[in-house]
């Protein structure tokens, strides 16, 4: 079986990755319109009607901006906790309590022939989740919206083939901002993101020969730029003594600009 996967858009603006087959799949976070999203979709030549459910990190609208649309016109369930679907829902949401399909965290759920499981990350939303996706003995572990990376987070990061891990800031652009103090020590926190340097550091130490695509996700717009989270990352690596010629191919996702189909089982 196939199994693809495409970046639609990743950064503080909105996220939403697509993984797929050849007949089916599934999208991680709705955080651009259904537009966009059917947009995007059609020029890799995936229909919205192949599209079998959303599955939900957390409650931010940078994630979760498009899934109303995508839930009334097209019927898609939406997949996630009861704390994060109930911490979705306001007087104002339009969703029906029929798209709602209830998961826990670390068991074994099956959609369109995907073995996925939901993990727990620490952020500071009233829950947050990760997503680990298998098919024919391959996994890509979705891990953004991080402030540090867990043991139980580890222990999915640790055994993927395509790894989605967030990278949001430069250290030193973020100190030298000009985001208030408040919103700084948010986004440095345990609970905030993870910087340039603590994922570079977390990858070099961890680094294994099973993991063949490391995709750099989440950059912020003010605090980061691609060539710092890849100088950072090479540079980290480097001191380790890790020489790295394309294994693992190594990719920044764009905000703006979806990626390239990345298949992992051609």
């Amino acid at each position: 079986m196939k199994l693809n996967f495409y970046s639609l858009s990743s950064g503080s603006s909105g996220n939403c990755y697509y993984i797929g087959n050849a007949s089916r799949g599934i999208l991680i976070d709705a955080g651009i319109s259904e537009r966009s999203i059917r947009t995007y979709l059609r020029k890799i030549d995936v229909p919205m009607h192949s599209i079998m459910g959303v599955l939900v990190t957390h409650r931010h609208s940078d994630h979760t901006r498009g899934i109303e649309v995508l839930v009334r016109k097209h019927h898609m369930p939406v997949y996630t906790t009861l704390k994060i679907w109930g911490s979705i829902l306001t007087p104002h949401t339009q969703l029906s309590k029929d798209s709602f399909r209830e998961i826990s965290l670390q068991q074994r759920f099956d959609i369109a022939g995907f073995e996925i499981e939901a993990f727990p990350v620490q952020h500071d939303a009233p829950e947050t989740i990760g997503f680990q996706i298998c098919a024919s003995g391959k996994s890509i572990t979705i891990a953004t919206d991080l402030g540090t990376i867990c043991q139980t987070a580890a222990s999915y990061i640790l055994t993927s083939n395509l790894l989605v891990i967030e990278s949001n800031y430069d250290e030193q652009m973020l100190t030298d901002g000009k985001y208030p103090a408040f919103l700084k020590a948010r986004i440095r926190s345990d609970r905030g993101h993870l910087g340039n340097h603590q994922t570079s550091a977390f990858l070099a130490e961890h680094l294994n020969s099973h993991l063949t695509n490391i995709c750099l996700a989440h950059l912020s717009l003010k605090n980061n730029t691609t060539q710092l989270a890849l100088d950072t990352l090479h540079q980290t690596f480097s001191e380790r003594g890790i020489t790295v010629n394309g294994n693992p191919q190594v990719t920044v996702l764009n905000r703006n600009v979806p990626s390239d189909v990345i298949c992992l089982i051609e």
